[in-house]
């Protein structure tokens, strides 16, 4: 019999308190994947002998878990290749025990998203905009209360751009081995963070398009199977959000892979196939630009390093700096590019006097 780390969710209690919910047969509990946090999750393989179902343990309230629901169902209406809820035997849309709620769906065998592969690549970047077209009416089910995003991706960029000169201060007196690589590699990405600042801070945030955006949209999350038939499944993240932030999302995962590192041809392609459905205006694409390049890792070790009160794993940090900040000058002509890209586009003029 399968037991987690605490002794909860052994066999015996899904069979008897979770699976006796539903019109299945069993014979084979497999564990997928297990956290054991404070969102505690867990995912299971249900196999019978004719079918192959997902278990899983959410650790959002009902109306969270109704909300993503409603989602699912709105793009199954469309012929969108995600998996359905299945009923229990009272038509729920969900199991409850032990104040725990869980949900079954439909295994779907496949392999995940290739990112070498150009056409699994050019196939998602088509699906996703699909999945924004598709939900661009989208309402959830009646007194839901949709999941909202559209932050202001402005206030952020200029929150760490104004904390990467504090810590910059902060570095010149310490001068330890940490602060030592910051300073190293600071000016490339405060130029970046300059760069992003100000793009941003011209958006237009009523002309950003708004729809369902998954907002995990990476491989692991978009299956083919054996008819190259694509699917999208873990709806768990999804919001009412920017078109922009969920393109941007799923952007940077690819192209800080090293294969395909800050590679401008391939943005425009991945961007293109998706425009072949959803077309990006220009505040778009300056979201998209002030997303990618950000140095997000650059800050985010920083911050850690400079706000702990413990730097006692400096050795840690530095190597974590090291590795975030190796490409910065790839990342810095990537930006460069993607703002002639954006120029030539809509004829206009982005580049202004940037502060570095």
């Amino acid at each position: 019999m399968l037991q987690n780390k605490d002794n909860f969710l052994s066999n015996e209690i899904l069979i008897n308190n979770v699976l006796c919910n539903y019109s299945i047969g069993l014979s084979k509990i497999e564990c997928i994947k297990f956290k054991n946090s404070d969102k505690h999750r867990a995912v299971y393989k249900i196999t019978d002998i004719l079918n192959s179902y997902c278990l899983k343990k959410v650790y959002f309230n009902k109306a969270e878990l109704l909300f993503v629901y409603s989602v699912v169902e709105w793009l199954s209406r469309f012929g969108f290749n995600t998996p359905k809820f299945i009923p229990t035997k009272n038509h729920s849309r969900f199991s409850e025990y032990d104040g725990n709620l869980f949900v079954l769906f439909p295994w779907i065998d496949g392999l995940k998203l290739d990112y070498d592969n150009i056409n699994h690549v050019i196939k998602s970047a088509a699906n996703l905009s699909l999945l924004h077209q598709y939900s661009k009416n989208f309402y959830p089910i009646n007194k839901i209360k949709a999941r909202y995003g559209c932050d202001n991706i402005y206030i952020s960029t200029n929150k760490h751009f104004y904390e990467l000169l504090s810590f910059n201060n902060s570095a010149f007196k310490s001068r330890d081995t940490f602060s030592n690589v910051f300073i190293e590699f600071f000016l490339t990405n405060i130029k970046l963070s300059d760069m992003c600042t100000e793009i941003a801070s011209s958006i237009n945030h009523e002309n950003l398009s708004i729809s369902i955006c998954h907002l995990d949209y990476v491989n692991k999350n978009i299956l083919l199977d054996k008819n190259d038939d694509l699917w999208t499944i873990d709806f768990d993240k999804c919001k009412m959000d920017y078109c922009a932030h969920d393109i941007s999302y799923y952007l940077r995962r690819i192209l800080k892979r090293d294969k395909s590192l800050w590679n401008l041809q391939l943005l425009k392609s991945i961007l293109h196939h998706y425009e072949n459905f959803k077309a990006l205006n220009l505040d778009e694409y300056k979201y998209i630009f002030s997303y990618l390049c950000f140095p997000q890792k650059y800050w985010k070790i920083s911050r850690d390093y400079f706000k702990s009160s413990k730097k006692n794993h400096c050795t840690e940090f530095v190597s974590l700096l090291n590795k975030a900040s190796i490409n910065s000058e790839a990342q810095l002509n990537f930006a460069n590019d993607f703002i002639e890209l954006i120029e030539n586009k809509f004829k206009v003029k982005l580049k202004k006097n940037f502060r570095f």
